[in-house]
């Protein structure tokens, strides 16, 4: 594999760029000076034995959850190495598994978290493409729960532990075992600003829906200390539009939006959760209508934006197609008309 041409930003997609943008080694590396390149100085695992033990032994010492080979690098002034402690970053180079257009998946996984930053304000973990010597795509993300002054990190909390779920007690899938609903309750239980924190969850469960992200589980939502000890959603993370690889579920929970929401009438008649399905959420949520649907009209007029996005990532040209479908496909149902019984155009 040839190391691909740039001329985006690795990380933000700003055309104009053949490295990482200042702006981008702001976030990614923590200084707008920070020269670190886009191109690691090391292949990935599985080329050769000694790097593949190499990447096994550093894999040993670091917990990450999730089922896709993800490592830990560290950051020293303008490199990034393995390492198994004091990680800054996380890599996923490309795994495997036996999915369909495979060697999209990092650049899948950082085009929709761009999507969800720049196109629909919702804060996330800052990202970027990196290849490895071979010009093999991996995803980069930089680690959030550090504590700025290095004195430790701040208390993360995903909701498959909230609920006090886990392989021992419900199986392999009970990260799934739950609904949206389930979510929204803890949210009131273990947040102060219960309003805010609501809403940001509304927005972002709605992008995943858009981005037909299947697998958006327990564990991919999490609540984080602040500095002042109360808890906040953390940044979002783990964003993919599964559905450019496997024939997904249209939400990752088992029990959906709330148990029982397939008979909810616009789901009864189209067999897909539209716009009106999540109105009947946020209003099982305690989120007001009417707020309920400026967010879901705001999602909707920004849809384009995501478009222009897709075209400037690093998908392949067959993936671009069918991510912008997906969008149009999605944004049709979110726009679905109760009265007529027709999807928005």
């Amino acid at each position: 594999m040839r190391l691909p041409a740039i001329n985006v930003c690795p990380s933000t997609l700003r055309p104009g760029f053949t490295t990482y943008s200042p702006m981008a080694a702001a976030n990614l590396f923590g200084s707008r000076a920070r020269k670190i390149s886009h191109i690691l100085p090391f292949g990935p695992p599985g080329k050769n034995a000694i790097l593949t033990r190499e990447y096994n032994e550093k894999r040993k010492h670091i917990s990450i959850s999730g089922v896709q080979e993800k490592y830990s690098l560290r950051q020293e002034k303008n490199s990034l190495i393995l390492t198994d402690r004091g990680g800054t970053h996380i890599l996923k180079p490309i795994p495997n598994e036996r999915l369909e257009r495979l060697k999209d998946l990092p650049a899948n996984e950082h085009l929709s978290m761009q999507i969800a930053k720049q196109v629909f304000n919702i804060n996330t973990a800052a990202c970027g493409m990196i290849f490895f010597e071979d010009g093999s795509p991996a995803y980069l993300t930089k680690r959030f729960d550090y504590k700025p002054d290095g004195t430790g990190n701040y208390q993360l909390e995903d909701f498959a532990t909230l609920m006090g779920k886990s392989p021992e007690r419900e199986g392999l899938n009970f990260k799934y075992n739950a609904s949206y609903l389930d979510i929204a309750n803890l949210i009131k239980q273990y947040t102060v600003a219960v309003p805010v924190v609501l809403m940001e969850f509304f927005q972002l469960l709605i992008v995943n829906y858009l981005i037909a992200n299947g697998d958006a589980h327990l564990k991919n939502f999490s609540l984080m200390e602040t500095q002042q000890g109360d808890y906040i959603l953390s940044p979002a993370y783990d964003l993919l539009c599964t559905k450019l690889h496997l024939d997904d579920n249209h939400l990752g929970l088992h029990n959906g939006l709330y148990e029982g929401d397939y008979d909810e009438a616009t789901y009864y008649d189209v067999g897909m959760y539209t716009g009106e399905s999540f109105i009947v959420f946020a209003r099982k949520a305690g989120i007001p209508e009417a707020i309920a649907r400026q967010i879901i009209d705001k999602i909707v007029r920004k849809i384009p934006d995501a478009q222009a996005l897709v075209q400037r990532s690093f998908l392949s040209k067959e993936a671009k197609g069918k991510y912008m479908e997906i969008l149009t496909q999605r944004k049709r149902l979110l726009m679905y008309d109760p009265e007529t019984k027709t999807l928005g155009r």
